[in-house]
């Protein structure tokens, strides 16, 4: 039974609509993800639902009785109430007077003899008694209980996640007929996410919500509606199917397209022949011809991709960071690190993850210098070009246009080498030369995300350094980042709780544990999440062995003589001298002129594997000294 209706509705804010002639049915008990580009218009098709938006053609029609609630993807700021203030309103003005009558319960708790609150409080109660408000007390308190939530907390000393949470219980307490939900993980750690998702399994009713997050979509979803050039695309069936569903959809339009443009341009070749169309015979033809410009004219384009390229870099040196035991706290006895070490090798890509507090970003600044630890030492290789992506936007100007920011107020950025115009470079991450002129703050939260890509990739860099980009980035664009991801040549950290996204781009994790505990995983997150079931078994299995190593380490310990330390110290700067002249034979070899010399190609072939070799022992010289160390 259909209980939200849509027949031929158009909606638009100016210029040509952004939904154009939809029909829609929306049944009982289903689960329906909202996919589509930025600025597609899911966030509109929400509003439509409400009733929010009205359309500007076309009929919307709802079953009778039927309740609608939604969670907007920007959690408010400055809410001055309690919890169970917030969850409240949601019960509308019954909701309204239980808040009350708690707020005064408090204030007289403090000042018991106010005969003024006394009688406030003794009104309030005979009001909520003839509206069944006791109920509704209780109502509140249960579903505060079952949401994990302090009812007395205040809103402002939340975390996002917390806050979030609140107002899905105020959104649920009415018990809806349809519950509507925009990015609701943005932002959330994997925690936080993994919980709305178990909470959301039980709910009973229709369930419409736009996600990003492709794990959250597999699980949730048993209905897609894509939003594309204007049209709504129904797929019933789970996301894996739809993926499979759309591209062979795709295809075929492709196909119909091209056989379309084909017979436009045979046309056109016949009306430019001078041919006499004024005879009736050829009027239909000319007629013909005339439908079939305004039907090109008026199809809607597929929105590009962002074009993502490699700059040309020096390579950084194998070893990029090394850890050495370090510690890192803010107040006394709260440690964010303690006693943690690492190597983290060229072409490496971890991920770090942990709830959000935990210091995610604090460890990143401490490996890249940024902040000092208080115990232990960080140490860098050679030629470190780092790139660094900030999940808060801090980089960004909002008094200065969006091609601004880009390129610090010049007109142009230079590319591997050639210079481009810098609205030309904007419209490879799909700016139109409008947007790239007008004000930041006129962009959406995901246009900022793409901004920032754009901003990161024109300049060189051999170490990417990424905190939460994959927040408000539309599928089609996360897809892309992945790919660049997998084929940059440099050095990636990533702090992320895009489970997909870990999954398939890092090689490594490093996990925030609590209490300073910081540990490594091999693979993605699925990896981590069955090493983390398994570690305790294993830890015990091998705690003999660790101490029977511990016993030989401390029988190999040494002090390094003069001659050793010596050549410790020299060892970096010889490592580098060799690997610039590697680069060095490595780009004479790329050459395709060097080959017509056979003396020369023996010599540098012969010096290039020596070096290789110098290099390797020279790396396992280093690391045996500092072992000793």
């Amino acid at each position: 039974m259909a209980i939200i209706g849509m027949q031929d509705v158009s909606v638009g804010f100016g210029g040509r609509p952004l939904l154009e002639n939809i029909n829609l049915q929306i049944e009982l008990d289903e689960r329906i993800c909202l996919l589509g580009r930025n600025g597609v218009g899911k966030s509109t098709l929400m509003k439509l639902i409400t009733g929010e938006v009205l359309p500007e053609k076309g009929d919307i029609s709802r079953a009778s009785k039927i309740t609608i609630k939604c969670l907007r993807q920007d959690v408010p700021e400055n809410i001055k109430a309690t919890v169970f203030d917030l969850v409240s309103e949601g019960l509308g003005e019954c909701g309204k007077l239980l808040a009350e009558y708690h707020h005064v319960s408090h204030q007289l708790a403090l000042d018991h003899e106010n005969k003024s609150l006394l009688e406030t409080l003794d009104n309030l109660g005979h009001l909520l008694e003839t509206k069944n408000g006791w109920q509704m007390d209780r109502l509140v308190e249960k579903i505060i209980e079952n949401m994990q939530l302090d009812g007395d907390a205040e809103m402002a000393g939340l975390s996002a996640g917390m806050k979030r949470r609140v107002l899905l219980a105020q959104a649920l307490i009415s018990n809806p007929d349809v519950l509507l939900l925009d990015e609701p993980t943005n932002h959330l750690d994997i925690e936080a996410i993994t919980w709305i998702e178990d909470f959301l399994t039980g709910f009973k009713g229709t369930l419409i919500f736009v996600s990003h997050d492709r794990v959250f979509v597999k699980k949730m979803a048993n209905r897609i509606i894509e939003l594309d050039k204007g049209r709504v695309i129904n797929y019933s069936c789970d996301y894996e199917t739809f993926l499979v569903r759309r591209d062979i959809a795709n295809e075929a339009q492709d196909v119909e397209n091209s056989l379309f443009d084909k017979k436009l341009a045979q046309e056109e070749v016949w009306i430019r022949k001078g041919i006499k169309a004024r005879r009736t015979r050829n009027e239909g033809r000319v007629r013909a011809l005339k439908k079939m410009r305004e039907e090109r004219r008026l199809r809607r384009e597929q929105i590009g991709n962002v074009k993502l390229k490699l700059q040309d870099v020096q390579q950084t040196g194998r070893l990029v960071i090394e850890a050495k035991n370090i510690s890192f706290e803010y107040q006394s006895g709260k440690p964010i690190i303690s006693n943690f070490s690492t190597t983290i090798m060229r072409g490496d890509k971890i991920g770090i993850i942990g709830p959000n507090g935990s210091g995610k970003t604090t460890l990143m600044r401490v490996l890249l210098e940024e902040i000092e630890p208080q115990q232990g030492s960080i140490r860098h290789g050679t030629n470190l070009e780092i790139a660094y992506f900030d999940q808060l936007h801090a980089q960004l100007d909002y008094d200065k246009s969006v091609y601004e920011n880009v390129a610090n107020g010049n007109k142009s950025v230079v590319i591997n080498g050639t210079s481009r115009n810098i609205v030309g470079y904007l419209q490879d991450f799909l700016f139109s030369p409008d947007q790239s002129l007008s004000p930041l703050s006129n962009l959406s939260g995901g246009e900022r995300n793409r901004l920032l890509l754009a901003r990161l990739f024109s300049k060189p860099s051999n170490v990417l350094v990424m905190d939460e980009p994959t927040n408000d980035l539309d599928i089609e664009t996360l897809d892309l980042l992945e790919e660049f991801l997998l084929n940059y040549p440099g050095t990636v950290l990533l702090v992320s709780h895009d489970r997909e996204f870990l999954n398939n781009v890092v090689t490594g994790i490093i996990a925030i544990e609590g209490n300073g505990i910081v540990n490594e995983y091999v693979g993605g997150y699925d990896d981590w999440l069955r090493q983390k079931k398994e570690s305790p078994k294993l830890q015990q299995a091998k705690q003999p062995e660790k101490v029977a190593e511990k016993e030989q380490v401390k029988e190999k310990l040494r002090k390094l003589s003069y001659k050793e330390k010596e050549e410790l110290k020299a060892l970096p700067a010889k490592i580098e001298k060799m690997e610039k002249e590697q680069q060095e034979l490595n780009k004479t070899m790329s050459d395709p002129f060097f080959y017509k010399n056979q003396t020369e190609v023996v010599t540098v072939r012969t010096r290039a594997a020596e070096l290789k070799r110098l290099l390797d022992k020279a790396y396992a010289r280093w690391q045996e000294l500092e072992s000793l160390q």
